[in-house]
C-alpha cells in the first residue's frame, strides 16, 4: 500500500535533520554554500559546455547540446515548482544556511539541472567526475538546508527525464 504524504513528510524531514547535524563545522559550511553557489541556474555547467566548446571544437556539437538540456531541465523544473508550490523546509531549530531567491522547495533546480548535465556531459568527459560533481551540487542544498530529500531525488529524475527524452 502506497505511504500517504503525510507519512512521507516525517521520514524526509528525519534525513533532512541528519544531513543538518552531520559534519557542520564552519570551515565546511562556508566551503559549501560557496561550491553549491556553482549550481545556481546551473552556471557551472553552462561554464563547462562553454570551455568545452572553445577547447574542443570537434566536440562543439556535444557540448552545446549539454547547455541546451541544462536550459531545458530549468525551464522544466520552474513550470513543475510553479505547479506544486511546495514550500522550502522550515525547521525552527535548523535554520537555512543560505538564503534563496524562491520559497519554493520541488523539484530542486541544482539537482534536475546537475542531472540533466551528467547525463549529457559525460558523452564527450569522464563520466565519473561529471556525475560526481553533479552529486556534489544536488546534495550541497540539503546540507544547506533549502531542499527535503524528496526534493532532491525529484529533482535528479527530472533532469534525467529531460536529458533522456531530448531529440
Amino acid at each position: 500500500m502506497p505511504r500517504s504524504s503525510q507519512q512521507r513528510e516525517p521520514l524526509d524531514l528525519a534525513l533532512l535533520r541528519v544531513l543538518r547535524t552531520r559534519g557542520h563545522q564552519p570551515i565546511v559550511e562556508t566551503a559549501v554554500r560557496r561550491f553549491s553557489l556553482l549550481g545556481e541556474h546551473g552556471i557551472l555547467w553552462y561554464t563547462v559546455c562553454a570551455v568545452g566548446a572553445v577547447a574542443c571544437p570537434r566536440q562543439r556539437r556535444a557540448f552545446g547540446r549539454s547547455a541546451a538540456l541544462v536550459f531545458g531541465s530549468f525551464v522544466a523544473n520552474q513550470a513543475v515548482k510553479f505547479a506544486v508550490r511546495r514550500p522550502r523546509p522550515k525547521v525552527p531549530d535548523l535554520p537555512p544556511l543560505v538564503h534563496t531567491a524562491s520559497n519554493r522547495s520541488y523539484p530542486s533546480a541544482h539537482a534536475t539541472t546537475s542531472a540533466a548535465a551528467a547525463v549529457g556531459l559525460s558523452e564527450v568527459l569522464p563520466p565519473a567526475p561529471v556525475y560526481a560533481v553533479a552529486a556534489a551540487l544536488a546534495l550541497s542544498r540539503l546540507y544547506l538546508g533549502v531542499h527535503y530529500p524528496s526534493d532532491t531525488l525529484a529533482g535528479a529524475a527530472l533532469g534525467w527525464a529531460v536529458a533522456e527524452l531530448a531529440p
